[in-house]
C-alpha cells in the first residue's frame, strides 16, 4: 500500500508539472496535497517496514520524537490544504470571471506557505509537549508508530494540563479549517442552486466532487481514529483506525482525483505516451 501511495501521488505531481494545461491554482494545490500525502505516509510507514524486516519493534526516544514531529506537521498541513482547496473551489464557482485574478500565483503560493508554517508551528508544539513527558521505564506502545495520544496514556507524569492543551490545539488547527470547508461548500451549494439549467448545476457540482470525497475520507477516518481511541480500549481497533487514517487515505486520494478528473487522466496518458 505504501508503494501504491508513493506511485499514485508521484504520478499526480509529475502530470501537473509536465502538462502546461494543468498550470492552474487548482492543480497547484492538488500537487501540494499529493506531496503532503507522500510525506504523511513516509513519516510512519518506512519505520514500520524496517521493524518488520528486522524482526524488531523498538524505537529510540529521539526517533519517537522525530516521528511525532513529522506526523503532526503533515497531518495539520493536509487539513489546511484541504481548506485552501475549498476556498479555491468557492472562488472558481462563485466568482468565475475573477478567478484567475483573485487566485493569482502569488496568492496561491502564499496560501501554501502559510499552511506550511502554521503546520510547522503545530509540529513544534507537539514536539515540545511530548519531550516533556516522563516515563517510568521502557514502555511498550500498542501501536505501529509513536501516536501522541498513546504516549500521553503511557506517561508517568501528570498529563491533565497537556491533554487540555492538545485538545485546544486540535480545535484551533483542526476545527477552523473544517469550519472553513463547511462554510465554503455552503456558499458553493447556495450559488449552484441559483443556476437555472440542470446541466450547469451538474457541471458545477462535478468540479467539487473529487475534493469533497477527499475531505470526507480524511476527516471521516480522522474522526474514526479519535472516537476509536476515546471509546474503545482495544489496541487492535486503534491500530486499524490509524491504518485507515495514515495509510489508506493517502493511497486513495490520487485515485479519487485521477478517476473523476478528465484533465488529470488526459495528462497522465500524454505523459505515459511520451515515456513509451
Amino acid at each position: 500500500m505504501y508503494l501504491v501511495t508513493m506511485l499514485g501521488n508521484l504520478l499526480i505531481i509529475l502530470a501537473v508539472i509536465s502538462d502546461s494545461h494543468l498550470h492552474t491554482p487548482m492543480y497547484f494545490f492538488l500537487s501540494s496535497l499529493s506531496l503532503t500525502d507522500i510525506s504523511f505516509s513516509t513519516s510512519t510507514i518506512p519505520k514500520m517496514l524496517v521493524n518488520i524486516q528486522m524482526y524488531s519493534k523498538s524505537i529510540t526516544h529521539a526517533g519517537c520524537l522525530t516521528q511525532v514531529t513529522f506526523f503532526s506537521l503533515f497531518a495539520c498541513l493536509e487539513s489546511l490544504l484541504l481548506a485552501v482547496m475549498a476556498y479555491d473551489r468557492l472562488v472558481a464557482i462563485c466568482q468565475p470571471l475573477h478567478y484567475l485574478v483573485i487566485m493569482n500565483p502569488r496568492l496561491s503560493g502564499l496560501l501554501v506557505m502559510l499552511s506550511f508554517f502554521t503546520s510547522l508551528l503545530d509540529s513544534q508544539l507537539h514536539y515540545l509537549i511530548v519531550s516533556q513527558l516522563t516515563f517510568c521505564a521502557d514502555v511498550e506502545i500498542p501501536h505501529f508508530f509513536c501516536d501522541p495520544s498513546q504516549l500521553f496514556n503511557l506517561a508517568c507524569s501528570d498529563t491533565f494540563t497537556i491533554h487540555i492543551l492538545i485538545y485546544f490545539i486540535g480545535v484551533i488547527l483542526g476545527g477552523v479549517p473544517l469550519s472553513g470547508i463547511v462554510f465554503s461548500y455552503y456558499k458553493i451549494v447556495s450559488s449552484i442552486l441559483r443556476v437555472p439549467s440542470s446541466h450547469g448545476k451538474f457541471k458545477a457540482f462535478s468540479t467539487c466532487g473529487s475534493h469533497l470525497s477527499v475531505v470526507c475520507l480524511f476527516y471521516g477516518t480522522g474522526l474514526g481514529e479519535y472516537l476509536s481511541s476515546a471509546v474503545s480500549s482495544s489496541p487492535r481497533k486503534d491500530v486499524v483506525a490509524s491504518v485507515m487514517y495514515t495509510v489508506v487515505t493517502p493511497m486513495l486520494n490520487p485515485f479519487i482525483y485521477s478517476l473523476r478528473n478528465r484533465d488529470i487522466k488526459s495528462a497522465l496518458w500524454r505523459m505515459i505516451r511520451r515515456v513509451a
